[in-house]
């Protein structure tokens, strides 16, 4: 049984609004990353309060994506290990890339 058109619609949204967070953010992310280097987070985390809340912050949330990653691959039959170890690595873009390339949900 093919999903409502609601459904459908909806999935093209999100997977819209993911491709152009990912291409916009994802070139943000390499252009910070070339000028401050992968690991220059750190340091501001080590001298701000503020900005090591925010690491700790999304480590939490990214957390969180990760858990829900992995149930809503397993739902589609898609390794989740790919995406995860994205998250990882690169943060957001990780659960982002997985929102672009998932499948659509067979009902």
């Amino acid at each position: 049984m093919a999903a409502p058109p609601a459904a459908r619609y909806l999935g093209s949204m999100i997977r819209i609004v993911a491709a152009v967070l990912l291409a916009l953010f994802g070139a943000f992310s390499l252009w910070v990353a070339w000028r401050h280097g992968y690991f220059g987070f750190l340091s501001l985390a080590r001298a701000e309060p503020w900005a090591l809340q925010m690491l700790l912050d999304l480590a939490i949330a990214l957390s969180i994506a990760i858990g829900w990653l992995r149930a809503d691959a397993r739902r589609r039959s898609v390794a989740s290990w790919p995406y995860i170890a994205a998250t990882v690595a690169l943060g957001s873009l990780g659960v982002l890339a997985y929102l672009v390339l998932r499948p659509p949900r067979e009902t």
